[in-house]
């Protein structure tokens, strides 16, 4: 019996969250119509500027390589129980580290070198900010969910610092950069589209992150650890490396991000590396329920949303964060739907009956 419910868990794990995103679909129903639009309308319009068209739908496309990416961030340390958030400053400083290793190349090596260059220092960076946050959780004690919530100020209090002192190219007047990326060192479109490169890398990040967590020992120490610690350590398990370890790819995979945003968006660092992926990834990953595979739909999903941000203040007069407004409607039902699991009578298993030794005949 156990066997054949196990459909039951399945369908619990699609149709809550579907049931979450309805809830806050209606939410953003009530609130477009008390600030007087309609909210039909405005559902069409969300879906016209994020996959009406093939144009639409690659700018959709475009957001959604980031928020992958960023999603990993909180996904895979959600393996091992740790709750971390500090994707933004992994992202802004893997976007800083790539655009110095960039400019640092310049053209005196190929291309294809000068990109494998920015993604390793993406990666190094982004890794190291966020291992630093799971060191200090496994040595000192110290509430992850805190630190890498921290971090992501001093990375950006660091990005402005360099970007309006050191690294500051004296040309960027009203918006404090570092020196361009020469336009040959950029990553390229996809054949025929104006999607970059950036997305193959998060389908393959995400595929990665999934083999890695379900089909290697490494994964399964992982989610051994984050299910009972104190079991793990006892059957001699290595928590603290697996923890720094799992932090460090979730940084990378943000770090990545970062390097994405810069070689194939802004071709330079500055503030617009701050502009919200990071926070993105956190819904992201908790919608999906930190599974790497279903990331990639909940972040086409998502980057549809944010596209569709300029459609919104053209065609109903709302402010371009009104689409922020969406997303918090939705983490927040997210996260009370994560109280249902286990509780819906429907979706719970049902115990095969118990034969009483006096029904028993010989």
């Amino acid at each position: 019996m156990i066997k054949r419910d196990n459909w039951r868990r399945t369908l619990e794990a699609i149709c809550i969250p579907i049931g979450a995103i309805l809830v806050a679909l209606f939410l953003f129903g009530i609130f477009c119509a008390l600030v007087g639009a309609n909210p039909l309308q405005v559902y069409s319009s969300i879906y016209r500027a994020a996959f009406g068209r093939w144009t639409s739908f690659q700018n959709t496309l475009i957001r959604a390589a980031p928020l992958m990416l960023s999603a990993l961030c909180t996904a895979l340390p959600a393996r091992l129980g740790l709750v971390i958030i500090g994707n933004e400053g992994a992202l802004v400083m893997g976007g800083l580290a790539a655009a110095a290793m960039g400019l640092s190349l310049g053209t005196a090596v190929p291309p294809v070198m000068v990109q494998l260059g920015m993604a390793v220092a993406g990666l190094v960076a982004g890794g190291i900010w966020i291992a630093f946050a799971g060191a200090l959780r496994h040595y000192r004690g110290v509430n992850e969910t805190i630190s890498s919530l921290l971090l992501n100020y001093i990375a950006i209090a660091l990005l402005n610092h360099l970007v309006e002192g050191p690294m500051k190219d004296p040309s960027s007047l009203n918006k404090p950069s570092t020196f361009p990326i020469p336009d040959i060192n950029m990553l390229p479109s996809l054949p025929g589209t104006r999607v970059h490169y950036g997305l193959i890398y998060g389908f393959i990040a995400c595929a990665i992150a999934y083999f890695l967590i379900q089909r290697t020992t490494f994964g399964f120490a992982a989610r051994v650890a984050g299910g009972n610690i104190r079991a793990a350590r006892i059957a001699g398990l290595p928590v603290g490396k697996l923890t720094v370890a799992i932090c460090f790819l979730a940084g990378s995979c943000a770090g990545l991000a970062g390097m994405v945003e810069v070689a194939a968006i802004h071709s330079r660092a500055n503030q617009s590396l701050n502009a919200g992926y990071g926070y993105g990834g956190i819904l992201v990953a908790f919608v999906a329920r930190h599974n790497p595979l279903a990331v990639i739909l909940i972040s086409i999903l998502l980057g549809g949303i944010i596209a569709s941000g300029g459609i919104l203040q053209r065609s109903h007069g709302l402010p371009d964060a009104t689409v922020l407004v969406f997303q918090g409607l939705v983490f927040l039902t997210v996260l009370f739907s994560d109280s249902l699991y286990g509780r819906i009578p429907f979706f719970q298993e049902k115990a095969a009956p118990s034969v009483s030794p006096q029904t028993v005949t010989v």
